[in-house]
């Protein structure tokens, strides 16, 4: 009787790993077919020279990533041949984010995306509303995912405090004559609903609750976190002449560097930098709520 009783629980478990193996093998071909149809539409919504088509991929891009994101496990699954969406996801992997763009016939962007909760379930996503066009000052707001400050990113980093929140870097097109980027924050509110911008960048007698970058299409800006110096870096922009000090489309690096260093829990602005040995952004991306004795070394003044 022993015996058969074990029998009988060796068949039930494998009968219930077979069952849990051919539903991961259904999800993920489920999933491959969505790829693939995501990967089309992304091509055309990029490329398409018709305003109306690119729209109208756009459109069914949502749609049929909606339905790909309700396939159990999606979570994991990586979407990496979409290569024109972003997706990137939180260190602790209680998030990621999607994110592009649609370009308009005008040569501005529309931003779209979303976040996806690592719930182990049911979908719970968070779609993003590009309201960019009615945000008249945008480092001093929080917004909502319904009136969201609309950029492409492209790295996420952790910050542990008495507040946990993530920065955001990303790309944001803005005009024909003109690209801005931006280091934004997410963070959860009481109902753990995103928020976007939070008062941590200090600078030039000012708090920001996000940074935005604006300069000429034709140059380009770095900008990118540095893990071994707890420190956000970027191309110092200048006009080409303090005539044109006002018009951020002839701005373009100066061949300086500034940035933000993390202490305790917020970001503090640094100017003239010294970029000479700068260890790789490739590193690891955890940060400590305390930052360790690294400090950005500042390039000494002319004359000194």
């Amino acid at each position: 009787m022993k015996k058969l009783l074990i029998l009988l629980l060796i068949i039930t478990g494998s009968t219930a790993a077979f069952a849990q193996h051919s539903d991961q093998s259904a999800s993920i071909r489920q999933l491959n077919t969505f790829q693939d149809s995501l990967k089309i539409l992304g091509k055309k919504m990029f490329n398409e020279e018709l305003d109306l088509e690119r729209k109208n991929a756009n459109y069914k891009f949502i749609k049929t990533l909606v339905s790909a994101l309700k396939v159990n496990n999606s979570f994991y699954y990586k979407f990496d041949s979409v290569k024109t969406v972003s997706i990137i996801n939180a260190p602790d992997n209680k998030f990621r984010i999607f994110s592009w763009f649609v370009q308009n016939d005008d040569g501005s962007y529309r931003f779209y995306g979303a976040m996806q909760m690592n719930t182990g379930g049911a979908l719970q996503m968070f779609p993003f509303e590009d309201y960019s066009p009615f945000k008249k000052n945008p480092e001093d707001s929080v917004y909502t995912n319904r009136e969201w400050f609309g950029a492409q990113y492209y790295h996420i980093v952790p910050v542990y405090g008495a507040k946990k929140y993530y920065v955001l870097l990303g790309w944001k097109g803005y005009t024909a004559e003109s690209t801005k980027k931006v280091i934004d924050v997410i963070s959860f509110n009481n109902e753990n609903k995103p928020e976007f911008g939070m008062p941590v960048f200090d600078g030039n007698g000012k708090t920001r609750k996000r940074v935005v970058f604006e300069y000429s299409r034709r140059a380009s800006m770095m900008l990118k976190y540095i893990p071994s110096l707890n420190a956000i870096v970027f191309d110092h922009l200048a006009p080409p002449d303090k005539k044109f000090k006002d018009k951020h489309e002839t701005y373009g690096p100066d061949l300086s560097y500034d940035g933000y260093q993390l202490r305790n829990g917020r970001w503090v602005f640094a100017e003239n930098l010294d970029m000479k040995n700068m260890p790789s952004a490739d590193d690891d991306n955890y940060i400590a709520p305390e930052p360790a004795s690294k400090v950005l070394t500042k390039k000494p003044a002319k004359g000194k």
